[in-house]
């Protein structure tokens, strides 16, 4: 579910509990990326418009592999003697 909500990047880090990564992600890396590849699509001839999916693809992948933070809770055991 995680790597669907990655269609925009940040999300997915959200919905696994990483809050922090996700809100940089979506509000400042998501951004510079577009600027970046805005910039290297305009100097090579269209290249550097790849650069954006590559950032796609490698925030999905990064959500794949990260653990979640968010898990179902432990039922309490009781004491044990």
């Amino acid at each position: 579910m995680a790597v669907l909500l990655s269609v925009v990047p940040g999300l997915g880090h959200i919905y696994k509990g990483h809050k922090l990564v996700g809100l940089l992600i979506l509000f400042v890396g998501t951004p510079m990326a577009m600027g970046v590849a805005a910039l290297t699509f305009t100097f090579t001839a269209g290249f550097g418009g790849l650069l954006l999916p590559l950032w796609w693809f490698g925030v999905m992948f990064h959500v794949y592999g990260i653990d979640d933070r968010i898990g179902p809770v432990a039922e309490d055991e009781g004491e044990q003697y």
